[in-house]
């Protein structure tokens, strides 16, 4: 009975520990995707220039460097998101990690490339945009049908990911330039999802 009584009192205080260890998780996966979304811009502005004829290398290192940050934010991010996806579709759920990672190898493939060979992959941007795209459309999938989140912000996940898995091959057969004019829309809803709505 004494026992009994013991295991009863420690229960609600074990229960109260998970919310709060949620919510933690929840708080780090929104500053992440800051993060990741803040560095690779830097990055990618950084590399841009020396591609753009600024032969200093290093800001381009730094560039690689903060390519890497974000490559690992974005793998931190799959980590910390599949014991929440995994509740909701344990299969599906898998793939969300598997591609962070994959997009991950990719970026930094790409950013040794660039400070061995002092030039950069062919379209590397889009290399990385297809796991991204993917993992993306998976993660928005299974918060819209959960309700992890306010379904408008999962819509707009679901809608960014999707245009920016479209737009590669677009933007590999010549149809637009996902990096400028009109093709970079393709890039905004997306963006508004990962650095504005989601970590809100």
């Amino acid at each position: 009975m004494e026992g009994q009584a013991r295991i009863s009192a420690r229960t609600p205080r074990s229960n109260a520990r998970v919310p709060l260890s949620r919510r933690g998780a929840a708080r780090a996966v929104g500053i992440l995707f800051v993060v990741q979304m803040v560095t690779a811009m830097f990055g990618t502005y950084l590399i841009q220039a020396f591609v753009d004829g600024n032969l200093d290398r290093a800001p381009m290192t730094v560039g690689v460097a903060l390519m890497a940050c974000s490559g690992l934010a974005v793998v931190a991010i799959g980590l910390l998101m599949h014991p929440v996806l995994r509740q909701v579709d344990p299969t599906l759920a898998v793939w969300y990690p598997t591609l962070r990672t994959v997009e991950c190898l990719v970026s930094s493939a790409c950013g040794v490339y660039l400070l061995a060979e002092s030039e950069v992959v062919p379209n590397h941007l889009l290399w990385v945009y297809v796991p991204t795209g993917i993992g993306g459309i998976i993660l928005c999938y299974l918060l819209f049908v959960a309700r992890l989140v306010p379904r408008p912000i999962a819509l707009l996940g679901l809608v960014g990911y999707a245009s920016l898995t479209i737009g590669v091959p677009l933007d590999l057969l010549g149809v637009l330039d996902m990096g400028a004019g009109a093709g970079m829309v393709l890039v905004v809803p997306g963006g508004l999802f990962e650095l504005v709505f989601l970590p809100i």
